[in-house]
């Protein structure tokens, strides 16, 4: 199964063991809509069922801040398809989420209406900084990552949110208005993107890196040992880099998790990328079609951070937001 294509003709699930919970969450993104089913067994979980359908619930957004009358449609039907999907598998309860481009929409309630009309159960709207918190508890999950001082990085399509910090103890955590369907929208590129389409894109995170992020987060970084730091990145942006780079067409998370992306690789990921036109990114193993288009912004994201902070690497978890989100639900 790969979670990066939405596929609701799966098979149904078998009925959760005796002794453990099914419980489910679905994350309504600038980008799009993910679904996460697990079953819970004391402390540990395990899923069972990930799907995604990219809405693209921000198209459109930036100008205005209000939410296009096709994407909250499109978001709403998404949204009730999985809730179906999470009632058929037998999970309870269930909850639905909301991130960056909900919460900063002047037309929220409108998205929520819809969602309430066409799914029965109502969007919980998130700050940024449950965002970021619940992406730190949710990577944390990873047994390889325990122990470890992390910068955590969970790029979205409207936010970036930073994350600093070692086992349970945050150091640092802040949400950004960062993110690729953000730059999307402001940095069309031609068909293939141009030198000059590239350096606007460039010098936009390099400002926004450089004036905006690093202040915030350099006091914090100088009070780790840089040389224990795991850059880690989650989200769909580093899925599909670790797939690219494997050239893996399924979803393994044992492989992706264990991929390691140099400084270096990363930036060759982000040239060849930037040096073909869309007809040709829609090709390559690992790439979701429809990501094609905002691969490119995510990409350069991880490639600016890893630079001006000077790290080596980029690890990648398949975890975060919606695993933190799960185990934080009261029981039925």
């Amino acid at each position: 199964m790969n979670p990066a294509e939405f596929d609701p003709l799966l098979p149904p699930l078998a009925p959760p063991a005796a002794g453990t919970r099914r419980r489910a969450v679905i994350d309504v993104g600038t980008n799009s809509v993910k679904l996460l089913v697990v079953d819970l067994r004391g402390d540990e979980l395990h899923p069972v069922l990930e799907q995604s359908e990219q809405t693209r619930l921000g198209a459109g957004f930036y100008e205005t801040h209000q939410l296009q009358p096709g994407a909250i449609a499109k978001t709403a039907a998404a949204v009730a398809t999985f809730v179906r999907a999470a009632r058929a598998s037998g999970a309870a309860p269930i909850r639905i989420i909301g991130t960056s481009a909900a919460r900063d929409a002047r037309n929220a309630a409108e998205l929520c209406a819809a969602i309430q009309h066409a799914a029965g159960l109502p969007l919980e709207i998130i700050s940024g900084e449950q965002e970021a918190d619940w992406a730190f508890h949710g990577v944390a999950t990873d047994p390889q990552l325990a122990g470890h001082p992390l910068l955590i990085l969970d790029v979205g399509g409207g936010s970036t949110e930073f994350i600093l910090g070692a086992g349970q103890h945050q150091q640092f955590r802040e949400s950004f208005p960062l993110g690729s369907v953000r730059l999307l929208e402001k940095f069309p590129v031609a068909d293939p993107p141009s030198a000059a389409d590239w350096q606007r894109c460039h010098n936009e995170l390099e400002r926004i890196v450089a004036r905006q992020i690093l202040p915030h987060l350099a006091p914090a970084l100088a009070r780790v040992d840089r040389a224990r730091l795991h850059l880690v990145g989650t989200g769909g942006a580093t899925t599909i880099l670790a797939r690219i780079h494997t050239g893996m067409t399924d979803f393994d998370r044992a492989r992706i998790e264990a991929v390691r992306l140099t400084r270096a690789a990363v930036q060759r990921h982000r040239e060849h990328l930037w040096s073909l036109p869309l007809a040709q990114r829609r090709n390559i193993p690992g790439l979701p079609p429809n990501r094609a288009d905002v691969i490119l912004y995510g990409v350069a994201i991880y490639e600016a951070i890893l630079q001006h902070l000077d790290l080596p690497e980029l690890r990648v978890s398949t975890r975060g937001l919606r695993f933190a989100a799960v185990l934080d639900l009261p029981a039925p």
